[in-house]
């Protein structure tokens, strides 16, 4: 049914994405009270929470394989049928797997029919194209961003099939362990490792020739410094707004919610400086604030 993508990339997934705990915590209070929490696109199992009774739903042997000991018991299926009775758990859990479904509207229905509530990690695409990565080097991803299941599909959806939704941000730390495609912010050598880019779909998916020319280009702006002139001010910075939601949905009835006040302070990416990619700055002092595509 489903061409899952890391059928072919997923190889070497969990050595570069492993769990990281804030994110974990996030998550976790979303669950509220639930005690029975089905984890759909499961991949690995990160995020499965160890306290709670899990069932976690993968298309992928390859990553089915590469579940640690010890891991929530699995089964091989799709989000678009999910094989479970109505309401047969108090919570789903679908992270950073939505725009991998083949029909993101069966996937969510089946999410709302198994469950009484709905967690769901997505991304803002208007957000995630100003992080430097996607603006200055690889601008395609916000390309492909546009054609993919995201925020506004997901919670539009919630909300017409009468479900009370909240939308927090999920700030990404500097030293984030998940390596998908915000975590090196703050440490851009990391992209250039092809192993790490190899676990982020968004960059195993595009056209290999553009991302190998876009990681020269990074190359020497972190040799020559451009870099670290244009971003400066992300240096001292612990947390970081990509553009990463946590979407909850749960019917209109009282329910836990996630503690608002505890989740971080977000900070957004700055203005750029004006160091151009690409450009040498041992040459000239300035520069054009626009990216060098």
């Amino acid at each position: 049914m489903n061409a899952n993508p890391y059928q072919r990339i997923g190889f070497g997934y969990s050595r570069h994405r492993r769990p990281d705990p804030r994110i974990a915590e996030q998550i976790n209070q979303a669950l509220g009270a639930a005690e029975t929490v089905i984890n759909v696109g499961a991949g690995t199992g990160s995020y499965e929470p160890r306290n709670r009774q899990v069932t976690a739903v993968e298309p992928s042997m390859v990553m089915m394989r590469q579940r640690p000991p010890g891991s929530a018991p699995v089964i091989q299926g799709y989000a678009e049928s999910l094989p479970f009775p109505d309401k047969s758990f108090d919570a789903a859990m679908a992270i950073l797997t939505v725009h991998h479904w083949t029909d993101a509207a069966a996937g969510l229905a089946q999410l709302r029919r198994v469950s009484g509530r709905q967690i769901v990690l997505t991304w803002d695409p208007a957000v995630t194209a100003r992080f430097w990565l996607v603006e200055e080097y690889l601008p395609e991803i916000a390309e492909t961003d546009a054609q993919l299941t995201s925020l506004d599909v997901v919670q539009t959806w919630f909300r017409r099939d009468g479900a009370r939704v909240s939308v927090v941000p999920m700030p990404v730390a500097a030293d984030c362990t998940d390596g998908f495609l915000g975590a090196y912010w703050r440490r851009p050598h990391c992209y250039l490792d092809h192993q790490a880019r190899a676990a982020i779909s968004a960059l195993a998916n595009l056209d290999q020739h553009l991302v190998e020319r876009a990681m020269r280009r990074l190359e020497a702006d972190l040799a020559n410094g451009c870099w670290h002139e244009r971003h400066r001010e992300l240096l001292d910075a612990d947390t970081l707004d990509l553009g990463y939601r946590l979407v909850t949905a749960d019917s209109l009835t009282r329910v836990d919610q996630p503690d608002a006040s505890r989740i971080a302070a977000v900070r957004r990416p700055p203005p750029k400086r004006t160091c151009r990619p690409g450009q040498d700055t041992t040459s000239t002092g300035t520069g054009d604030s626009r990216a060098d595509h």
